[in-house]
């Protein structure tokens, strides 16, 4: 038979392959975070039908001349560049600017994905669309301790933000230097005990010639601190007090002295009341941040990347995600934004990396080799055809 029947239909198989991958593709058009593969040819053994002779004195030398056999599909790679950005305000989206994959637990399987449509399930655990675990490192006490073993990332939907106890108090702002003798400034601030308990203490400031002297009052106790004095604006005197009950160390050194401005105030105090965990947000580290409802913003864990040496070797293993090979090499574990991954992004997703035009381009040229290949079966059959009417 003729060896071109054969190279046509191995042009057909390879061809027939091109179209698979690229109408798959084509149909993961919308799907977050796919990655366009593309396919590539090779060429099959090639028949000798005459060898190389070397060149002689009086003779050049010949080329070997060899009948090629056919194409076949050399490998389909995966690329890997990165998808356009795809705002979703859901908290719970997450995009990967860089590289790196989220590491996902199914049983006792680790899977890699680029598609970061998470949801937090019925135990707080952040998970894929088709159940896959999110992995990372769970803080306690609002200390995260990344670079050890991995975990499910939970989020204590109970938590609670414990009560602090009120230290220290800082005043802002500025007394008015023209105030008149005997003008009383009054400013109240709430202060809590370990239980969170709030008390509310009172603070006067009273102007005494060129100073203003300054008290507090407690439960109905009035207290002196001590007095301020100021030269040009500037605070000349001491402006750290301690309360005796509660004890709280007052610092008003920022406070200033100019005429025309009445402003001061409790710029702060660090005390709070317990609190529940009211939302969470990301950074770009990867680290979740709980918002309790008493203010108070604590690490609840971070997400954790991994990278391989050869994502090109990465088996796609259903679901937009991928498992790891002999020639992937092992996921190297690291915090987002560190060793070369990528940072993480809330409320965001990463879209298909398919180009349209290009793909659309493959479809004509797979189509036409199709047609080619097809066209030399046929003409072998009609050479055939020839051969066999040769006899009638």
């Amino acid at each position: 038979m003729l060896r071109s029947l054969y190279s046509g239909i191995s042009g057909l198989r390879s061809h027939q392959t091109m179209l698979d991958v690229t109408g798959n593709n084509i149909a993961n058009v919308n799907t977050t975070a796919f990655k366009a593969s593309a396919t590539q040819f090779q060429d099959t053994l090639s028949q000798l039908t005459q060898g190389a002779g070397g060149p002689q004195a009086e003779q050049g030398g010949t080329n070997p001349a060899q009948v090629g056999l056919g194409v076949r599909v050399a490998g389909i790679s995966t690329n890997f560049a990165q998808g356009s950005a795809q705002a979703t305000g859901k908290s719970t989206d997450m995009m990967i600017s860089g590289d790196g994959f989220f590491v996902t637990r199914v049983g006792n399987d680790m899977l890699y994905t680029r598609a970061g449509s998470f949801d937090l399930d019925a135990q707080g655990r952040l998970v894929t669309p088709d159940g896959g675990i999110v992995q990372g490192w769970s803080a306690v006490d609002g200390t995260i301790m990344d670079g050890g073993a991995i975990g499910n990332i939970t989020l204590p939907l109970d938590a609670i933000s414990p009560a602090v106890t009120t230290s220290e108090a800082t005043f802002g702002g500025n007394l008015p230097s023209d105030a008149a003798d005997g003008t009383q400034l009054v400013r109240d601030t709430q202060v809590f005990d370990a239980n969170g308990q709030a008390t509310n203490v009172t603070f006067t400031f009273t102007r005494n010639g060129a100073n203003w002297d300054v008290s507090y009052d407690n439960a109905g106790v009035d207290t002196a601190l001590g007095s301020l004095t100021f030269v040009n604006g500037a605070l000349t005197t001491p402006g750290n007090f301690t309360l005796a009950a509660p004890a709280i160390d007052v610092d008003m050194t920022s406070l200033t002295g100019f005429a025309g401005m009445t402003t001061v105030a409790v710029a702060s105090q660090d005390g709070r009341r317990a609190g529940t965990l009211d939302s969470f947000t990301m950074a770009s580290d990867g680290t979740l941040i709980g918002s309790f409802s008493n203010g108070a913003s604590e690490a609840i864990g971070r997400i954790a990347l991994a990278n391989f040496t050869n994502p090109g070797g990465l088996e796609k293993a259903g679901n937009s995600t991928y498992r790891a090979t002999f020639n992937s090499g092992n996921a190297e574990l690291g915090t987002p934004g560190q060793g070369g991954l990528g940072t993480v992004t809330a409320g965001a997703l990463e879209m298909s990396n398919v180009d349209l035009s290009q793909e659309f381009t493959n479809l004509i040229v797979a189509q036409r080799g199709f047609q080619a290949n097809a066209r030399i079966i046929t003409t072998s059959d009609e050479v055939l055809q020839e051969l066999t009417n040769l006899k009638r």
